[in-house]
């Protein structure tokens, strides 16, 4: 069948990585019952010759998934809060903030973010789907709007009498079906000479790094600073600047102004322009070469379950993060061959894993269970899970990581 692409309508023929039939990557299943009833949906990702948008082919519809039960909480992540303060203290300082001005953030889940805008005086409002992260924001003090972002929504808030003076949008660009309305609705709601930025994990870093397990249904969009500026630039926005940052194994923070604003570009924009171009971005064959990468990490990944299993060793691994599933999901991997995974989220233990159906435990399951190994699922906060398990070394237990290429640490 013929897909078009999801922002310019062109024909897509390229394929990124077909990772086959998989569950969504944050269906937790309550029990064992609920197997029988598990759905898996076709996850295939394309790029589009005229836009450079890379994406997935299938729409899953979106309140489907980000509805009331929306098992991720950004708060759950020490070095995600510390990354959301510091975000906080650049804007303010860099844009001249003042309890006179108003930061909106969509997506804002629990108030992660704005509740450090909030503690300097300054007006935010947030604007999130999922009411229960929605809650726990209004607990915080941090004024949220239970309803998803595009230009209706930006409409609305303007006629209210909001206008932003900044506007953050983390890790939501990939998540959002109409990428054109969503961008759009930023355009509409920044004050003449305000800034909205975007994090989002950088494409450059997935396919050099082999970051397939990025991929999953709620990633409707895989971005390049290329296919961002073209987009921004038809939907009202202008890129003036960007910022390469370390979170989710590479992202990208972009700083975006109305199409008419002054400001200049910067030289680090000038620069990953530039790296982008290098690496390949504007090729085909770059896109395509990606996939043939993805079976060889499987590959290795499996070896070293067959050498434990052989050895007599236990396989357990940590974090039940949603790219965790798409990793085991691709791999094929069950509960055979990793014996349990542990999280710190207290929505995610007692349930099973989509897909592979391994049990998930509270971290204390590790010291009780004593597994040889231990495979760090969200690899991107290795050095944080590392730190704070040290203690299975006291029974010889090694902390795995498998992408790019396997390590036993």
């Amino acid at each position: 069948m013929s897909h078009q692409c999801r922002f310019c309508s062109a024909p897509l023929t390229t394929v990124v990585a077909d990772l086959g039939s998989t569950p969504w990557s944050n269906s937790f299943l309550p029990d064992a019952a609920a197997i029988a009833k598990e759905r898996s949906f076709p996850l295939k990702v394309m790029v589009c010759a005229e836009c450079f948008l890379v994406q997935t082919t299938e729409n899953v519809p979106a309140d489907a998934i980000f509805n009331a039960d929306y098992a991720y909480l950004s708060s759950f992540s020490t070095s995600w809060l510390e990354h959301a303060k510091r975000y906080a203290e650049m804007m303010t300082e860099g844009f001249g903030l003042s309890a006179a001005s108003t930061v909106v953030e969509v997506a804002s889940n629990d108030g992660y973010l704005l509740q450090y805008f909030a503690a300097k005086g300054i007006q935010v409002l947030g604007v999130e789907p999922a009411a229960n992260a929605a809650k726990i924001a209004q607990s915080r003090g941090v004024a949220t709007k239970v309803a998803f972002f595009g230009r209706q929504t930006a409409q609305a808030l303007v006629e209210s009498g909001v206008r932003a003076d900044v506007t953050a949008a983390n890790n939501v660009l990939a998540h959002v079906p109409d990428i054109a309305d969503f961008v759009s609705g930023f355009a509409i709601l920044l004050k003449p000479d305000g800034v909205s930025t975007f994090e989002f994990p950088h494409l450059l870093t997935m396919i050099d790094g082999i970051q397939f397990d990025t991929i999953y249904h709620e990633h409707y969009s895989y971005m390049s600073l290329l296919a961002v500026e073209r987009i921004f630039g038809a939907c009202g926005l202008k890129v003036f600047d960007v910022e390469e940052i370390p979170t989710h194994g590479g992202s990208l923070r972009v700083f975006a102004q109305k199409a008419e604003g002054a400001r200049a570009v910067t030289d680090r924009l000038l620069a990953l322009r530039a790296k982008e171009e290098a690496f390949g971005l504007k090729e085909m064959a770059t896109y395509e070469r990606f996939g043939t990468r993805i079976e060889g990490v499987c590959e290795a990944f499996k070896a070293f379950l067959r050498q434990a299993k052989v050895a007599g060793k236990t396989v357990a691994a940590y974090g039940a993060a949603a790219k965790g599933n798409t990793f085991l999901n691709v791999c094929r991997v069950n509960a055979d061959d990793i014996v349990f995974v542990v999280d710190r989220s207290d929505i995610k233990q007692g349930k099973l894993l989509p897909g592979s159906h391994i049990p998930v435990y509270a971290p204390s399951h590790i010291e009780a269970a004593k597994p040889d190994y231990l495979v760090i699922l969200p690899w991107n906060l290795t050095d944080e899970i590392v730190k704070s398990n040290q203690y299975i070394r006291a029974w010889d237990g090694r902390f795995v990581v498998a992408i790019p290429t396997l390590r036993i640490l």
